[in-house]
């Protein structure tokens, strides 16, 4: 191990970038749908080697001397982004005809810019250096702090954080409920470095023992959460996810919007499955529904004649507002709707945080000037909604939705009892085929019910429709490709173990931790030295 150690350390050039870019490139095999999280000992220990022999001249001012550690963590980095989003390109694939021109640009130039959150990481970790374990908690301080930021910077894009490496089944997800992703990503990190200081001589069976505890702990408090029992719900809802897998290429198509609506309606319609009550709720994906129902009153009056007393629809749907369709002022939502048992639409509720060129175009003016568009096909560019709101349903029962990504973004999804009882997420995860991309994104959706201890409904597209409980365990899905719907009893209860105010700051706490732990062992290093 020392003699690997030694040659990884001494690499330079482009052997040193290479094995950074293959080694952050490995690291994607710990996510869904791979799950190999083994590999995650492999990745994060060839980088604190790497790391080790990044070093600048003592001559040069501090910026110059972190250069080469942040060009190692840029290349983990470019690896691991690359490796892991670039199914992104499916997108741009179903309308190649208008899109194909961008795909070096989103498939190359998303992992390009991500990558310096990496390198942020490995150069803040590498200013509290040291020749012993303080470097793995230097590691993880680093770590945890660039994906704090990837959380909001830029809009954000916390897709595929570390900390999910460590949660690939319900077993392992259990400790997010405490820690937070902030606190998760940063202890994950943290484990996943450690089998480095095999190859020093010091702080070795320190480093066993905390692998050892940590691992221990974080699945004994999964074991323990999952083994408990649970108080009966006092109140249950039934409900039908809906998943029509329509073909993108006709999504917009004028000549088959009477189609796709035949298929949702005949799905939402159908008698119960044996064993199930006629459902409560019906869930319908992300723009399911292809036409405005300003110019299709007809929709909402066959809705109000399927659905019946007490039953309620939610679609995801394009909700227009404003003048008339000529106007300027004319805005478009991508939303979702609860139409009641009258046909009548009760609620709205718009997506706040939209996707950059997906959705909008930044910077509209210049860049429109420059002959950029929105690089996703659709009817319009969407308006950001101001605020979301709960979803009251029959009963009383309180759901509070998320469009696609936003669910994704763990301080966006932080609820309690007093706002929502149920996660209602809805997607179309169809632009990316059966690809990485929607086992990756169903997986987060996931972790978001264990984190908040509250169910999580999802309807998508096309691929991952499902019902999970509040400790990640799947009731009920359908696969990717799968048309159809599933009818499920879901118990209403909130089994949150700390309030997401109070998860934010243990997530905080263990980052300062490991930053005091490596600035110590830093320091002390350079005592000794002097």
């Amino acid at each position: 191990m020392k003699r690997l150690a030694g040659r990884i350390i001494l690499l330079w050039g482009w052997r040193r970038a290479l094995l950074a870019f293959l080694a952050g490139a490995l690291a994607v095999l710990a996510q869904a749908p791979y799950d190999f999280f083994a590999v995650g000992f492999v990745s994060f220990p060839l980088l604190v080697w790497l790391l080790d022999g990044a070093t600048g001249e003592a001559s040069d001012g501090w910026f110059r001397r972190l250069r080469p550690a942040f060009a190692i963590g840029w290349w983990f980095g470019f690896g691991y982004f690359l490796a892991g989003l670039w199914w992104i390109g499916s997108a741009l694939l179903v309308e190649a005809d208008s899109f194909a021109w961008a795909l070096p640009f989103a498939v190359v130039g998303i992992p390009l810019a991500l990558a310096f959150f990496y390198g942020f990481a490995t150069a803040v970790a590498r200013l509290l250096w040291s020749n012993d374990i303080g470097r793995i908690a230097a590691l993880a301080f680093g770590f945890g702090l660039a994906e704090w930021l990837r959380d909001f910077l830029f809009t954000g894009f916390p897709w595929n954080a570390v900390g999910y490496a460590a949660m690939p089944v319900p077993l392992l997800m259990q400790s997010v409920s405490v820690t937070g992703m902030v606190g998760m990503n940063a202890l994950a990190v943290f484990v996943f470095a450690l089998p480095a200081l095999l190859a020093a001589g010091r702080h070795v069976r320190l480093g066993a023992a905390l692998l050892a505890v940590l691992v221990a702990a974080h699945v004994g408090f999964g074991y323990v959460r999952l083994a408990a029992k649970v108080e009966p719900a006092t109140r249950a809802i039934d409900v039908r996810i809906v998943q029509p897998a329509v073909d993108l290429s006709e999504k917009w198509d004028a000549s088959v919007p009477d189609r796709i609506f035949a298929t949702l309606m005949g799905l939402s319609a159908k008698a119960p499955e044996a064993g199930h009550d006629k459902p409560q709720l019906i869930l319908w994906p992300e723009t399911s529904v292809p036409f405005f129902f300003a110019e299709r009153p007809d929709a909402l009056t066959a809705l109000g004649e399927m659905l019946g007393d007490g039953q309620m629809l939610i679609a995801g749907v394009v909700r227009e507002e404003g003048g008339s369709a000529a106007d300027a002022d004319r805005r478009y939502y991508n939303s979702v709707v609860a139409i009641d048992d009258k046909g009548e639409i009760a609620d709205a509720v718009d997506k706040v945080h939209l996707v950059p060129f997906g959705e909008y175009l930044p910077f509209a003016d210049l860049l429109g000037r420059l002959g950029l568009k929105q690089l996703v096909a659709g009817p319009t560019t969407y308006a950001a909604g101001n605020e979301r709101h709960p979803i009251t349903l029959s009963g009383g029962i309180r759901v509070l939705p998320f469009i696609c990504y936003e669910v994704i973004f763990p301080d966006l999804v932080a609820i309690d009892a007093t706002s929502a009882e149920l996660i209602v997420n809805v997607t179309n995860d169809a632009w990316f085929g059966d690809t990485p991309g929607p086992y990756q994104h169903f997986r987060q959706a996931q972790v978001r019910a264990v984190e908040n201890g509250v169910p999580l409904l999802r309807a998508a597209n096309n691929g991952i429709s499902a019902v999970v409980d509040p400790r990640g365990r799947i009731l009920d899905a359908l696969a990717i490709d799968a048309r159809g719907a599933v009818d499920v009893h879901v118990p209403i209860s909130n089994q949150a173990i700390v309030s997401s105010s109070q998860r934010r700051i243990n997530g905080l706490l263990i980052l300062l931790l490991f930053a005091l732990a490596a600035f110590t062992l830093n320091v002390r290093q350079k005592l000794r030295a002097n």
